[in-house]
């Protein structure tokens, strides 16, 4: 069960072929053999998203787990966090972007519940604001909310989502993210509403 969970369930959505063609259209594939391959840091940084908060290297116990089970990993072991940290700094945002947009299609059909009315596929805006981690990096980038009771500002700078979801099955098909001080409207304006 624990292969499906962790990173076995990445490779059915994401197969490897597909993340190493994104890598490469990225420009970040690597020169020679690491310890942490390109492929690897993406579905570790899809992993941090989908255990969250869970720490740094808890989430690649997770991800390995199921093969370390079946005997696929052989001596490899898990990096100290500093490494999976640089890693990830080093694959950067872009090959994340492109797999989300390679990916993010319609699924529903005629027979999915609440997809389709009369004939026209259903999709709902929505959006909301997440703290992010408290540093001047991602307050230059994203900007803190005021608050109340003056000019202070608030503890934790903030990013704003708007998505386009797919209202049968829940699918996120575009997302765009900016500072806590763009409005929600604006973010809308940006989706791509053709459905792909």
């Amino acid at each position: 069960m624990s292969e499906v969970a962790g990173l076995g369930l990445l490779t059915w959505v994401y197969p490897p072929g597909l993340v190493d063609r994104v890598v490469a259209a990225c420009g970040r594939g690597e020169r020679r053999r690491r310890l942490l391959p390109a492929r690897l840091v993406v579905y570790f940084v899809l992993g941090l998203a989908l255990f969250s908060p869970a720490p740094y290297l808890e989430v690649m116990r997770h991800l390995v787990e199921g093969l370390r089970g079946a005997s696929l990993l052989g001596d490899w072991r898990i990096p100290a966090k500093s490494s999976l940290f640089r890693a990830r700094q080093g694959l950067g945002p872009e090959p994340l972007r492109v797999l989300f947009t390679a990916t993010a299609k319609p699924m529903a059909t005629e027979a999915t519940p609440g997809a389709f009315w009369r004939g026209l596929r259903l999709t709902t805006v929505d959006g909301t604001v997440w703290d992010v981690a408290d540093t001047a990096a991602n307050e230059a980038a994203f900007g803190r909310p005021g608050n109340a009771r003056g000019s202070d500002k608030s503890s934790f700078p903030q990013v704003r989502m708007a998505c386009l979801v797919e209202t049968g099955t829940h699918l996120v098909l575009d997302a765009e993210l900016a500072g806590c001080r763009t409005g929600e409207v604006t973010l809308v304006g940006d989706l791509d509403h053709s459905g792909r």
